[in-house]
């Protein structure tokens, strides 16, 4: 099912002339009205979602900012396009800057005026951390998107796109104005970095293990079909839920469930608290 994201996670670059001419995304459907793009030449592997409404479309998450994610965009659908990040870091907000129009949680709307606790040193260098960057590609030119959003969300909120509604959850834990959207006629939850296949982080400070066990028990209530997870593989099942939850669960009976306690591996997937 997702041939073309397996060929490009291997990173089997072509080269002509010292020129790479592989696409930096990748592009798989859902549906005909659900697209998602992926930044696969950079480790972090980071997904971000075109929903397409009858009126207008949303774009969950707008990547790296590596490569024009509008232009990809713009191929995909002719209607107006409202971006909205699942949270305020670089790997979800690097596209923003070609979308006015966005929205994000209030608990975050000062890591979009200058006060996100990393330095662009640190930002740029993570953004180049095994990264198969695109010719002409200048890090010293990288910066960390900011601006107002032209809505805040909060937990509950409905996004219209015209015959297709989306649910803003809120789910703090990763970072403290994560959001998940949850579509229930298709029954798509898309989990941002709250969800995926790989080591989830919640050692940061600006990180609350508790928080997240909450959220976690949040989504696992919803009649989830299909999970879309911001990184890494797509082979994603709604039963993961359960078992992130039991294990977060396991964890805060044991006394774990704090910064500092360690790493703890669950075979496809581990927590670093």
């Amino acid at each position: 099912m997702w041939q073309s994201q397996l060929f490009v996670g291997l990173m089997k670059q072509r080269y002509i002339g010292g020129k790479n001419l592989e696409p930096w995304f990748t592009i798989d459907r859902i549906d005909p009205q659900t697209h998602i793009i992926s930044e696969y030449r950079h480790w972090e592997e980071t997904h971000c979602y075109l929903l397409e409404g009858s009126a207008r479309a949303l774009l969950i998450d707008t990547g790296l900012g590596i490569s024009n994610i509008s232009a990809e965009v713009k191929r995909l659908t002719k209607k107006p396009v409202t971006a909205v990040a699942t949270h305020i870091h670089w790997d979800h907000i690097g596209g923003h800057k070609y979308y006015p129009d966005f929205y994000a949680h209030g608990a975050e709307l000062n890591w979009l005026s200058g006060e996100f606790p990393l330095s662009m040193d640190t930002i740029r260098k993570m953004v180049l951390d095994r990264c198969d960057a695109p010719d002409g590609f200048d890090i010293n030119s990288y910066a960390f998107f900011q601006g107002t959003p032209t809505r805040i969300l909060s937990d509950g909120d409905i996004i219209d796109l015209g015959d297709r509604t989306i649910t803003v959850l809120h789910t703090p834990g990763h970072s403290p104005g994560h959001m998940c959207f949850f579509e229930p006629a298709r029954g798509y939850l898309f989990t941002g970095d709250l969800v995926y296949k790989d080591t989830l982080l919640a050692y940061y400070p600006s990180t609350d293990p508790q928080a997240y066990l909450h959220s976690l028990e949040k989504i696992a209530a919803l009649p989830a079909v299909r999970v879309f997870p911001a990184h890494h593989s797509l082979d994603i099942q709604p039963e993961i839920l359960f078992r992130m939850r039991n294990a977060f669960r396991a964890l805060d009976n044991e006394g774990k469930l704090h910064h500092g306690s360690g790493t703890f591996k669950y075979g496809d997937w581990a927590v670093w608290l």
